[in-house]
């Protein structure tokens, strides 16, 4: 690691920039070498955790953060959750963090659907779909989706319904396996990387995050961008970003039972999900646009808004 160390600080030396940014924990190296006696401006940005720190931060890695970020001039983060972590794990003083919500292109995910744009995919007349668009990795707990949408289509066998999954990674195999356990291969679509994401969320009637750890997910203000009801679990900020009449669906964090009651019910109820669909529109609107957050890190970074 010092050899690590030193190497860097050569590269910041011989590029003189000016301004560093570092990102989540990978980079802090990077932040260290910066540390002693800085060679230039430094924030850091973090957005959240991988699965080894979904219920908790971890000690080493605690201590670490305080020596690599002990100079910067500020930490950037999206959500209050982080701004805690900041204070209370990292010491990072109050002053130097820098509360900002992501922000959405709320005009581009209000656009209709594309038609063929999801593999394999055409909605049926009266079909009610849920959907997600998630890297399919552990700490995304997708298997709780699938298995909330199987107890719906047992429960409330009338209902045409389907469930779209956008996204790739190392679980497809797993769900694979699932989906096929469950004979529903028919109703759940494993549709990969979207290009166009944007093109795709029209075609669905609920969004549904079923993650075990977050802190302000990007796909929920497209989601509510979209007009579209979110079902999900309190993790992170996820509960606090959406629309009020919204935040009876987001359940207890871990209570995958009350996770697939929020799905059942908003599955059986077009009016309840047209009504949260519009206050969640109207919310990013108001709330995270990004206009909003261009604005607060031109602020940020010294440099005006164009």
């Amino acid at each position: 690691m010092l050899k690590r160390l030193w190497h860097y600080r050569k590269i910041l030396r011989e590029m003189k920039p000016d301004l560093l940014l570092t990102y989540n924990w990978g980079s802090t190296e990077w932040a260290m070498a910066n540390s002693i006696r800085p060679v230039c401006r430094h924030f850091h940005l973090e957005s959240g955790f991988g699965p080894e720190e979904a219920n908790g931060t971890i000690g080493r890695r605690n201590l670490f953060r305080r020596l690599a970020l002990r100079n910067i001039e500020g930490i950037v983060v999206p959500s209050n959750t982080l701004v805690k972590i900041c204070a209370a794990d990292w010491k990072i003083p109050t002053r130097k963090i820098l509360y900002t919500p992501n922000g959405v292109d709320c005009d581009l995910y209000a656009s209709p659907p594309q038609e063929g744009i999801i593999p394999h995919f055409t909605k049926q007349a009266g079909e009610i779909t849920i959907g997600t668009m998630t890297p399919l990795r552990p700490e995304k707990n997708l298997p709780r989706l699938i298995t909330a949408f199987n107890k719906l289509v047992q429960s409330r066998p009338a209902i045409k319904t389907s469930l779209i999954i956008m996204g790739e990674g190392s679980e497809r195999p797993k769900l694979e396996s699932m989906i096929a356990d469950y004979g529903l291969q028919d109703r759940i679509y494993l549709a990969g990387h979207i290009d166009n994401p944007a093109m795709a969320l029209g075609h669905l009637d609920i969004y549904a995050l079923s993650s075990d750890t977050e802190q302000m997910p990007n796909s929920v203000n497209q989601a509510m961008a979209a007009g579209l009801p979110v079902a999900g679990l309190d993790v992170g900020d996820v509960k606090f970003i959406v629309s009020t009449s919204n935040k009876p669906f987001i359940t207890a964090a871990g209570d995958d039972q009350a996770f697939a009651s929020a799905l059942t019910e908003l599955t059986a109820n077009k009016l309840l999900r047209q009504e949260i669909g519009g206050d969640n529109k109207r919310h990013v609107k108001k709330t995270y646009d990004q206009s909003r957050m261009f604005a607060a890190y031109a602020k940020i970074w010294g440099v005006t808004a164009s």
